[in-house]
């Protein structure tokens, strides 16, 4: 009754907005201009083969719901403030636990050094900063390789403080824009990776820890291409309680912590008119200790290729391939427990994604996206990509079609 409630009043919201024309709304508060802008957006999702990301997708399900609101407000020219709340439902995931976003100050002593501090979105590729801009994007999915929608919460920002600028090389040189970060971050417990550690009885109450890294863009000379390269280190500790019915029958205080947990991102972009070309490569890596003398480690390689291009003031058009592969080997006695698997030919070890994409702007704040999934594979591996055994309990088809239509709004 919730969640169906919530879907209703966003339909009446979706219809309201379609009447109105001006929406974004600036106040005046102490002086100072202050700007509130908001977004929502529903999905539907059916799919054959398998269920997919935590919804029963294959009988058709609209558990795909995000909205958030944020303030900013210039306080002086250099000085900003401002945050935003956000909440979400996925299928099992989110469900609707508001949380800070992203909030804190920003100052800029120069064009060359600046200065972020408090929740800050963490810049790592093109768009983990940008996810939740979903009006910026011709796709209703950004490619999951990369930004699983499942595992939002796991690299969406952190606690801490950001150094950036922007260096200009001349004009036949182009530009360079860095962002060093360090922190602290803490994931949501209702997200995909502690949904999927559920299923081994393991239910956490909290996982975080240290997180920095930086990113480095070069604007090059070439009209609209964009190189860039992130990187990112963090630190994971969960805690919470385990419990088995065959060996642990009650529950058992749990810690897990990782011995070692990075990521590198490497991306390119080019845009021209009505086009926009993208690419990127991601690698995340960790390994943690499960029982005295052994570890396992985790090794996920992503990459994709993209393509939209708008063609006319209503309608853009988008394709991209996804290409996810999955490994994970044990050592010690954990091998006894949890096999080794490094043959990414297997579906259980990648996830082959290709999509085709249509965005209809219906007006200035509401919009309508349809898209496509053709996937290969289904990525299990502790590292979850959409997949959960939870809503396939009878085992897994090696492939998934799946139809994604989606509706927002913002303002």
């Amino acid at each position: 009754m919730h969640r169906r409630s919530i879907q209703l009043t966003l339909a009446c919201l979706f219809v309201a907005i379609s009447q109105i024309s001006v929406l974004a709304q600036d106040f005046k508060l102490w002086n100072r201009t202050v700007q509130v802008h908001g977004f929502a957006s529903q999905g539907f999702v059916y799919s054959s083969g398998n269920n997919w990301l935590t919804m029963n997708s294959t009988s058709g399900s609209a558990g795909f719901t995000d909205f958030g609101i944020n303030m900013s407000s210039p306080l002086t020219d250099k000085l900003r403030v401002g945050a935003q709340l956000y909440d979400r439902n996925l299928g099992q995931l989110g469900q609707y636990h508001p949380s800070l976003d992203w909030g804190g100050v920003d100052y800029r002593f120069k064009n060359w050094l600046g200065i972020r501090a408090g929740k800050v979105k963490t810049t790592l590729g093109l768009y983990n900063d940008s996810q939740d801009l979903d009006c910026l994007h011709v796709f209703a999915l950004l490619p999951q390789g990369i930004y699983p929608v499942d595992l939002r919460d796991t690299g969406i920002a952190h606690t801490g403080a950001d150094l950036y600028g922007n260096i200009s090389l001349g004009r036949r040189f182009g530009e360079i824009s860095y962002t060093a970060f360090a922190g602290h971050h803490s994931d949501s417990i209702y997200s995909g990776f502690a949904y999927s550690s559920s299923q081994d009885g393991v239910m956490f109450r909290s996982i975080e820890g240290p997180q920095y890294g930086g990113d480095l863009r070069w604007n090059t000379p070439v009209k609209g291409l964009l190189i860039g390269a992130s990187r990112m280190n963090e630190k994971i500790t969960g805690k919470g309680s385990f419990m088995n019915p065959l060996f642990v029958p009650q529950p058992i205080p749990y810690r897990m912590s990782t011995e070692a947990y990075w990521r590198n991102q490497f991306y390119s972009q080019f845009k021209w008119r009505r086009l926009e070309l993208a690419a990127e490569y991601r690698r995340y890596f960790n390994r943690f200790p499960c029982l005295p003398g052994s570890d396992v480690s985790t090794d996920a390689r992503s990459w994709y290729v993209s393509g939209s291009y708008r063609i006319g003031k209503h309608l853009s058009v988008g394709s991209y391939y996804s290409h996810y592969t999955v490994t994970e080997v044990s050592g010690g006695i954990a091998a006894l427990f949890i096999p080794t698997q490094t043959d990414t030919s297997l579906p259980r070890n990648h996830v082959y994604d290709k999509v085709v994409a249509a965005r209809v702007d219906l007006n200035r704040y509401l919009y309508v996206k349809i898209e496509g999934h053709f996937m290969d594979g289904y990525g299990i591996g502790p590292f979850p990509n959409g997949f959960y055994p939870q809503q396939n309990p009878k085992g897994f088809a090696p492939n998934t079609n799946a139809l994604v239509v989606k509706t927002g709004f913002h303002f």
